[in-house]
Formats: structure tokens, sequence, C-alpha cells
């Protein structure tokens, strides 16, 4: 066999990735008040980058209505703010009228800093006073200060802590309710006979002191969570229309028109070259078109799940039917990686709450009428037959089955339990447990 060098020339394509297309790749990526940020950003930087709001309040027009020439107006913004301080800014404020030097103010600030949104504290003791640099009896000693602050509970370490500082506030902490206290796991399984003895109490002092813990905040910084709110504005809104059908536009209360002023040059720097003007212009220029790009391609995808899922629109969540990615970049007539990106980062206002429009796409289950069933339906039926179930007779994983068959819909009893789990609903023997003591 004979080896010799030899060079052969062979046609090849490959596909270049420029900063301009990473950019626009990242503009899929970005909600509507992250492109927002972004282009703010942007527009300090560039003289020739000018964004108007169409929130802008204009006379004769108030905020929160569409006018009669169809311009938009800010729906959010006519909301009235009835959010409160948020939990941080309520301790800030009464660490900052306890009498500290420096060091001290530096350790309740870390305190501060491990708080979670329950109001326990999300990590140890040792850990706050590594991260202080403070012994940790001096740690202690602060903590102690801490948990008498309002709401009572915060600062606790676990549960028990959370509701013995509210039991020593009332008044009500006895020995028989330490001990309570003490067995909350005992409490949990329903282990009411062997809890009298723990407790040295009988079944009716037992109940007593179950109605006065029933009463008590286990997470008294849930208060100020605004937990009936979207975490953020949606980016896409739909509108059931009065002559049927619906309406989807882009939420322009949070997404700046962006203009490119190419003959202002009132922000130009004095010292400011052709070059410097050619660069910033072109960068301007692009940008508006990479924004225009980005909105078309968020409502055609917007648009094509409004279509496919109507049922959904009409009836609920129960009516949602299987959907790939796959489906929608074709109708589209895009890459199915670009509907990944924006249905990851884009929400939509519909007639049942704000919804990523991730959540729309879901697996298709096979129904016994032939007819495929999509698995985010299922969770959602699942939901509703547990939420009507009887009380203190929860349905079983097996009887949910039964029950979904009779709708036309065929699972095995380990994907009931699996979707009842993502759910984050309790076993029917935990709901069960659940249900009698809530009942003594």
């Amino acid at each position: 066999m004979h080896f010799s060098p030899s060079i052969l020339a062979a046609p090849r394509q490959s596909l270049i990735v420029n900063q301009q297309l990473q950019q626009a790749i990242t503009f899929l990526q970005m909600s509507n008040s992250e492109l927002q940020a972004f282009m703010e950003s942007q527009a300090d930087e560039n003289p020739f980058i000018h964004l108007k709001r169409h929130s802008d309040p204009v006379a004769g027009h108030p905020r929160g209505v569409r006018s009669a020439s169809g311009q938009d107006w800010d729906r959010i913004g006519a909301l009235a703010d009835t959010s409160g301080p948020s939990l941080y800014a309520h301790i800030a404020a009464q660490i900052a009228a306890l009498d500290l030097d420096g060091r001290e103010y530096v350790l309740a600030e870390v305190f501060l800093e491990s708080l979670a949104p329950s109001g326990w504290l999300d990590a140890s003791l040792t850990e706050i006073a590594l991260r202080a640099g403070v012994d940790p009896c001096i740690a202690e000693a602060m903590l102690l200060r801490l948990q008498k602050f309002e709401p009572t509970g915060v600062f606790a370490r676990d549960l028990s802590e959370c509701l013995r500082l509210q039991a020593a506030e009332r008044g009500l902490l006895s020995p028989a309710f330490e001990k309570l206290l003490k067995n909350l796991p005992m409490l949990a399984a329903a282990e009411l006979p062997a809890l009298c003895r723990v407790c040295g109490t009988d079944m009716d002092g037992l109940r007593g002191m179950l109605r006065e813990l029933r009463s008590f905040n286990p997470k008294p910084g849930a208060e100020f969570e605004q937990g009936e709110l979207p975490l953020r504005a949606p980016d896409l809104l739909v509108d059931a229309l009065a002559q049927g059908g619906w309406r989807l536009e882009l939420n322009n209360s949070t997404l700046p028109a962006i203009t490119v002023r190419e003959t202002d040059m009132g922000r130009k720097p004095k010292a400011a070259s052709a070059d410097y003007i050619a660069e910033r212009l072109s960068v301007a220029r692009w940008l508006s078109r990479a924004v225009q790009y980005r909105n078309q391609t968020v409502l055609r995808i917007g648009a094509e799940i409004l279509r496919s899922q109507s049922a959904f629109f009409k009836n609920g969540p129960d009516h949602l039917r299987p959907m790939i990615l796959k489906d929608v970049a074709e109708a589209v007539e895009v890459h199915e990686s670009t509907v990944s990106r924006v249905s990851n980062a884009v929400t939509m206002a519909t007639p049942f709450g704000v919804m990523a429009l991730k959540r729309f796409f879901s697996a298709a289950l096979p129904g016994q009428d032939g007819e495929a069933d999509s698995a985010e339906a299922i969770r959602a039926r699942i939901k509703r037959m547990i939420q009507s179930e009887p009380v203190g007779r929860p349905f079983s994983d097996e009887t949910l089955v039964h029950m979904l068959g009779k709708e036309g819909v065929s699972v095995a009893r380990r994907t009931v339990a699996k979707y009842r789990e993502q759910l984050r609903i309790p076993t029917s023997a935990l709901r069960r447990r659940q249900a009698i003591l809530s009942a003594q």
C-alpha cells in the first residue's frame, strides 16, 4: 500500500454568528420589560436613538382607556397600586429604629439578607455569624432582639420556633403547649391520642390548644407578598371582540417605540468624528430593525398559539390541546429554536390569568375516543377533581384514574401520581389527616 500527500478541495457551508446576529437572538429571549431596560441603556449611549413611551398621558384621555382613534393606552397603569411595603422594607425600618453601633448594624443587615419571603431565616446562626465576622454568641443575642419585631414570628429558624414566638406573645406558652410545639410531626401524622399522652392532657384540652394553634400564622412574612399579582406585566394582551374572535397585541405600556433621529444632532459630542457619527447611526438603524423583527416574531407566534388553542381561551385550562414547538414553527415559518426562545421569555394575559407561552406546549396523551389530550389539560382536570372532592373523603390516585376514564382520558395511575406531585398536592392519606385536624 502506497501513501502520498494530496490536496483535496471540497465546498462546505457554514454559518458565521456575528455580534449582530447574537444580539438579534438575545432579543428573542427578552421579555418586554427586559427589552425596554436594554433599549434605555442604548439610548443613553447613542444620540441617534429616541424612545417614546406609549403610556405617556395625553390631555383629554385618561390612562387605561382606548381612544376612538385606536391609540393604545396603558391598561396596566390604570390599575390602582394597592401594594404595601415589602417585608424587607418593613424589617429594615425597624432595624433603623434600634440604637445600634456600626458592628451591630452590619450584623443586623446580614440577618436581614438571610430572611426568606416566609419570614423565616434562610441560613443557620453559624453561617450568619461567619458572614458578619462575629462570635456565634453575639449573633444569637442579636437574633433574640430581632425576634421581637413585628409581625411576631419573623426571624424564626423553623416552624416550631415561629409558632413558639407567637404563643409566648399571647401568653399561651404553658408546659403542655411547649410539648405540643416540640412534637409537631405527631400532629402532622394525626396521632392525637399519643399527643395527648405526651402533652399530659385529655382530648378536650388538646382540641383547645389546636384551636389556638390554628389562629397562628406559620409564615408571618407571607402577608407582605402580592401572590395574586403577576411577577411582571404581561408581554401580550388578548381581548375578546364583541363580534366574536380575539384581538392579540403587544403590551405597549412596557415597550417604548424606537425612533432613529437621523437629523437631530443635539446630543452629538462636539468632537465627534464622521466615523463616530456613521457608526452610531448604523447601530441605531440596526437596533430599530432588530426590535421591529422581534416584535413581529412575538406577535406571529402568539397569534398561532391563539389560533391553535382557541378552545382554551373559550373554556379554560381543561381544554388545552396537545401542541409542540414544531407545530408552531412550521405554521409561522421560523426555526423551532426561535419558538423555544420566545415561549420561554414571553407571557400572555389570557381570560384565565397571565401565562408563559411555554405552558401552551404540552405532550399528547392518548384518549379513549381516539383524540389526544394534552398533559397540561389533564393536570388541570386532576386539580379540579381534587378541589371538588368531599371533605374527609379524598380521592385516591386510582379513583382519579377511573374518573378521568369516564371523561374519555386514558392514563395510568403512576401518571396521575406524577401530575399530582407536580401540582404540589399531597397524597389522599395526607389530605385525609389534614381534614381530621381541621375538624378538631
